[in-house]
């Protein structure tokens, strides 16, 4: 994208990092800091991610959303997870490490609390918690939760497992 307008990108690039201009992310990934009286702003999450996939078909979110469902979660993670159809990997970008999932099935435009209890019976064997007591309390508190809308994203986003618990306990 710069090519046209240097003969020696690497260089001018360097220089504009050293000037404090530009800030390198990762390789061939460069932004431009917005200035706040505290200092350089780093760039939104999900602004440095649409420039690293070069895409914008993706979900981006932490872990720590799931402590919102009331399922008796006790864990703090520092994971941001981006579901996309593209890359898979834990990468650094900038000082932040994100999770890259790939997937090949649908997944929606917008986090979801329905979405969130899903997801976290997909990665509940991932997390630091009592698995038989976060599924008693997820049973417990079906009823706070659009069913309808459980059991079609169980069925587009869950594993095979996901959709059986969901599928015994809704009906």
């Amino acid at each position: 994208m710069l090519l046209p307008y240097s003969k020696a990108l690497d260089r001018d690039l360097d220089t504009l990092v050293e000037k404090g201009l530009l800030r390198k992310l990762a390789g061939g990934l460069y932004y431009k800091p917005a200035k706040s009286a505290l200092g350089a702003l780093p760039p939104k999450d999900d602004n440095l991610v649409n420039s690293f996939l070069r895409d914008n078909k993706f979900l981006l979110y932490s872990w720590n959303q799931y402590n919102s469902l009331g399922v008796g979660l006790t864990q703090l993670y520092n994971r941001v997870v981006v579901i996309n159809c593209k890359r898979h990997g834990v990468f650094k970008l900038g000082n932040k490490e994100f999770d890259f999932r790939r997937s090949n099935k649908r997944f929606p435009n917008k986090v979801t609390p329905e979405f969130l209890l899903v997801d976290l019976l997909n990665n509940l064997n991932e997390l630091a918690e009592d698995t038989s007591s976060v599924k008693q309390n997820i049973r417990n508190r079906l009823v706070y939760f659009d069913k309808e809308k459980l059991l079609r994203l169980a069925r587009s986003c869950g594993k095979v497992s996901t959709r059986k618990f969901f599928e015994e306990h809704i009906h």
